[in-house]
């Protein structure tokens, strides 16, 4: 069935889509373009036109999307979730392996108190209800990266449930609008990781790295509360942003430490929910948006053309982006859960029930961690707001960038410029020049303390704004020079003579008498056009202000 490709095209979004009535982000589009299913060699879809979703045409249903998150990030331990073996990502292969991870007879487990301290930090971050019972459990299944033939995981009773996570979604027209929405949390459950199959396509075999086998996982499961790619994306997106503020894990989706499963279905509202599919390892958020919104379109054109949507696993092929089938789910597999012999349940207390006596390092106390929560991304989003008068969506582009909001602080420490000029200059030219050249902040060549010195020249009236640019472009070519440096060899100092200032103005009045004829009959634009001649005679070195004010001088002389 024919599956549309979708173009990400809304302003300010790779990802985003038209919303619709109702809260969905989807409305019907045309069946164009050819199925990913059957990727016959490399597939033509990835030279076709694109499209994005259409308006539906009058008499022709709308479509709801329904989709649901599981989240799986490692957690920041220094060992394994049940063995001493170091946790160290891009290690030689099967270099930290203890016995246990190789499941060798007469060995056991034995709790990591770190992943347990970092599992309730999380839970209480994302405000769920902390189980001060909680119990592990066997997931069996037999691959060959999981050597002992099941998962320890907590299926059953998991440490927290019942919680919700908030996030901004950009809306309005300029996309300059933040709208919260909230997506409720089922449950966080500590599991083991599995090992790593490495595929050799020459030699026709895959070799087996048990370097990750047992290291500790948050399993994060969102209830089906999200409706598009964009909302899911946003969603993880917070959610990292929170486990790095909370320091329980690093979260970097490019060394697998933040994965996602992505559950998707669509209905005709007022209908049963759909059939689902569930999207695998999804190891980036841009990946997760485009992979969610083209499963939709393809669920809709599928249907919309008669066939119907099995209930089976996909992945997302990244290069022609668009998901393929992996397996059927039809029959439901039967991991046989039982509870985990070797562990006794895992019993947490809070001030009330902390037994007197108790040693701190042989109990976990609920309250004592919640006590110890760093601030939150959402905190510090409000923190902005306040402290220095910054857009709400200027706040969430400052923690959406990675080290954005450091680099911005320490600005903030070493200028004597307002916040708000240093906002600007952050988000709209010193962030505009990396994503020109695809640069981390880490990877900028000018530093918080290059940019305060120029935003100090600015705000002393040394340099105009439009040289001060100019200099800021010089920077940009790590050519080692200083802001002032800069100023001095190029003579982009602004004018401190008036009287020089008030010879330009005099000049130019004269030589455009027709211009100066428009301002006296009242055309308050003509103005402007007398400041630019006499700031072009300047070569941009005198203050538009002061001109203003001495044009205004003569003229109504």
């Amino acid at each position: 069935m024919a599956a549309p490709v979708l173009r990400w095209g809304c302003r300010g979004r790779r990802w985003a889509l038209a919303c619709v009535d109702g809260g969905s982000c989807y409305r019907r589009g045309p069946p164009t373009g050819s199925t990913c299913d059957r990727i016959r060699g490399q597939s033509s879809v990835a030279q076709q036109p694109l499209h994005t979703a259409q308006k539906p045409r009058k008499g022709e249903h709308k479509w709801a999307a329904v989709v649901g998150l599981e989240i799986h990030a490692q957690i920041s331990s220094n060992s394994k979730l049940f063995s001493g073996s170091q946790v160290r990502f891009s290690a030689p292969p099967n270099s930290l392996v203890s016995f246990f991870d190789a499941s060798l007879p007469g060995t056991l487990p034995v709790l990591n108190r770190r992943c347990v301290e970092a599992a309730v930090m999380t839970g209480l971050a994302l405000n769920c209800h902390i189980n001060k019972k909680s119990l592990f459990d066997r997931k069996h299944y037999f691959y060959a990266d999981l050597p002992a033939g099941y998962q320890i995981t907590q299926q059953r009773l998991p440490i927290a449930v019942n919680g919700s996570l908030t996030y901004g979604i950009s809306a309005g027209k300029e996309r300059g609008q933040v709208i919260p929405k909230t997506v409720r949390v089922k449950q966080i459950q500590l599991e083991q990781d599995s090992g790593k199959s490495l595929h050799d396509d020459l030699r026709s075999q895959t070799l087996i790295d048990l370097n990750r086998a047992g290291v500790g996982l948050l399993e994060v499961v969102l209830e089906p509360d999200l409706s598009c790619g964009e909302e899911a994306a946003t969603a993880v997106r917070e959610l990292q942003l929170i486990l790095q503020a909370l320091g329980t894990s690093q979260a970097n989706m490019a060394e697998g430490q933040l994965r996602v499963d992505a559950n998707i279905s669509v209905h005709h509202p007022g209908q049963p929910l759909g059939v689902r599919t569930e999207v695998k390892n999804l190891n980036s958020i841009r990946f997760l948006a485009k992979a969610i919104d083209y499963e939709i379109q393809r669920q809709i054109s599928e249907l919309e053309n008669g066939g119907e949507i099995l209930n089976e696993t996909r992945s997302f092929h990244e290069k022609l982006g668009c998901t393929v089938s992996m397996r059927d789910k039809e029959a439901k597999q039967d991991y046989r859960f039982m509870p985990e012999p070797n562990l006794p349940p895992l019993l947490l207390y809070d001030a009330t029930s902390l037994p007197t006596g108790a040693d701190p390092q042989q109990v976990i106390n609920i309250d004592q961690i919640r006590e110890t929560l760093p601030e939150l991304p959402s905190v510090t989003r409000e923190r902005l707001v306040q402290q220095y008068g910054m857009l709400p969506e200027h706040s969430f582009t400052l923690l959406n960038e990675v080290g954005l909001l450091e680099f911005f602080q320490n600005v903030i420490k070493e200028t004597r410029a307002e916040p708000k000029k240093v906002t600007s200059w952050v988000l709209n030219i010193f962030l505009g020049y990396l994503k020109q050249e695809n640069l981390a902040v880490s990877e900028s060549p000018v530093t918080p303390s290059v940019l305060a010195e120029l935003l100090d020249l600015l705000d002393s009236r040394t340099i105009s704004s439009s040289a001060a640019k100019q200099v800021f472009e010089e920077l940009w070519k790590r050519e080692g020079k200083t802001p002032g440096q800069i100023v001095s060899e190029k003579q982009l100092e602004l004018m401190q003579d008036r009287g020089a200032l008030e010879q330009f103005c005099y000049s130019v009045m004269k030589d455009h008498p027709q211009v100066v004829m428009d301002v006296k009959k009242g055309n308050s634009r003509a103005i402007n056009k007398l400041i630019g001649l006499v700031r072009k005679a300047t070569l941009n070195r005198a203050d538009p202000a002061m001109i203003k004010e001495i044009l205004e001088k003569q003229l109504s002389t």
